[in-house]
């Protein structure tokens, strides 16, 4: 079995994976998100880690006890950002999170003066505030001495691979934006320069090549409790892992991750630059050759949620009977779901996006609120698929897609069946498949993908969403003038 870990933006998890792709057991621990002032949003690297110790400990506890030998360790977790470490491992400075809006300034004058169009025709990213271009710039003009004391500029799952392996590496996934020339797995020295940041190069670390494995060393192996010299897999990040960890396996299939952020991606076997496309997304190198994720993240998905239960004073159990309780349309109500602090970055990037409510009147109750919310969420997801690529089937995964409810709701609006696995944690399931991979030893991928329910779309319901979706793209090219306007 395979102890796989996904490091969340909040939530870390592990699970102890059997070969048909179950958990046999799932231990979590909550780490702290902190919110500052200049839309700063930064975590400590020492209590991320620990949070990792504490569930593979747990874990690795439950395999010993069942007498079940552990093959690996693979990894996974949060992607974008900016955790830069030094030789030893040691942060340097507090990780800044994807979620960070302290670079909205250099995004904003990258936009007006073509530098974004530059990078995203070299790369094919579309760069956001919680972006490493972005944030290498900030800190070159606000804080050059975190630059100068660092040894690296990685993200989560290298910044633990190297706590526990002693290696300075890189997933090839986590690297693709904004830097790397996916096809040839090579930074773009053009898009270094055109950022300014071509002499910060030497903080980022060589992708490894796929299949790579790392070793667990002896003094992490005995915090964990696990053997010194256990195989490491580190990635990919957790978008590309919840894609091909619920079932992602022919070009074209899309996957939806409904968790704090909306992860909306397809899978392609070409990188296709629009030179004079939007410039908003990514190119993803996969632990496949010559396949790659076209990834349309839209900033926040469950968090749309959580705000409006908030809102109106209700609890996450009381989803179902609320979305019961509004008909489609949520009695003329409607929403735009860019809540955001730093904006939106999927399928367009636009640090001012703002979120908003129409159609309101005294007989607006809490339940058309909330299922006014879950429908914008829902059409951007279908924006951000079909901007992507999609043509096959779609997988979802996250939070959200525990809800039937909501997650008829996204089938209607796709207009499409919704698969959704009954292991919840795909992350960690697509971690360790990709672990598998790398030991030679691979799972049985339509095995996998059959241990689903499936959501089929209502053909009324079909029909009636196909029109709000026209008026839902129609509403965001009215307020997209109005964005950052202030009196």
């Amino acid at each position: 079995m395979i102890i796989g870990v996904d490091v969340g933006t909040s939530v870390t998890k592990a699970s102890l994976l059997n070969r048909d792709g179950s958990a046999l057991v799932t231990h979590s621990m909550r780490s702290t998100l902190h919110r500052l002032p200049g839309g700063r949003v930064e975590q400590d690297l020492d209590e991320v880690i620990g949070s990792v110790v504490h569930v593979v400990r747990k874990v690795a506890e439950a395999a010993d006890r069942a007498g079940v030998p552990v093959e690996a360790l693979a990894i996974t977790g949060q992607g974008d950002g900016l955790w830069l470490r030094d030789h030893q491992g040691r942060q340097v400075g507090p990780a800044i999170s994807w979620l960070d809006a302290r670079a909205a300034d250099v995004l904003d004058r990258w936009g007006r003066t073509g530098v974004q169009r530059q990078v995203y025709r070299l790369t094919g990213s579309g760069m956001f505030p919680g972006s490493a271009g972005p944030l290498l710039a900030h800190l070159s003009e606000h804080a050059p001495e975190r630059l100068e004391r660092a040894a690296v500029a990685g993200y989560c799952v290298d910044a633990i691979v190297q706590r526990f392996t002693g290696e300075i590496t890189v997933d090839a996934s986590d690297a693709s934006l904004p830097f790397l020339d996916v096809p040839t797995r090579s930074y773009s020295q053009e898009a270094l320069q055109a950022c300014g940041v071509a002499e910060h190069r030497r903080l980022l670390a060589e992708p490894a090549p796929p299949g790579k494995l790392f070793a667990l060393d002896g003094g992490s192996a005995k915090a964990l409790g696990l053997p010194a010299g256990l195989p490491v897999s580190a990635g990919p990040f957790d978008l590309p892992a919840c894609a091909f960890g619920s079932g992602v396996s022919e070009v074209g299939d899309g996957a939806l991750v409904i968790g704090t952020t909306l992860g909306c991606q397809v899978l392609r076997d070409d990188v296709a630059i629009d030179p004079d496309g939007e410039v908003a997304g990514m190119w993803l190198a996969t632990p496949l050759a010559d396949r790659y994720l076209r990834v349309m993240p839209a900033m926040v998905g469950t968090a749309n949620l959580d705000w409006v239960l908030a809102m109106v004073g209700a609890g996450i159990d009381q989803l179902e009977s609320l979305l019961a309780a509004s008909r489609p349309g949520a009695n003329g109500v409607s929403a735009l779901s860019f809540l955001s602090g730093s904006g939106e970055r999927a399928p367009f990037v636009d640090p001012r996006a703002r979120g908003q409510f129409t159609g309101l009147s005294l007989e607006t109750t809490q339940a058309d609120l909330v299922r006014a919310m879950c429908e914008a969420v829902a059409y951007a997801a279908r924006h951000n698929l079909e901007t992507a690529g999609l043509t096959g089937a779609v997988s979802a995964c996250g939070g959200g897609a525990r809800s039937a409810a909501w997650s008829q709701i996204f089938a209607d609006v796709l207009g499409r069946p919704l698969y959704v696995p009954h292991e919840v944690g795909v992350g960690a399931r697509g971690a360790a498949m990709t672990a598998w991979d790398s030991l030679g030893e691979p799972v049985d991928r339509e095995q996998w993908a059959a241990a689903r329910r499936t959501v089929v779309p209502h053909p009324d319901a079909v029909e009636f969403y196909e029109r709000g979706y026209r008026a839902y793209l129609a509403s965001i090219d009215r307020a997209r003038p109005h964005w950052g306007v202030t009196s």
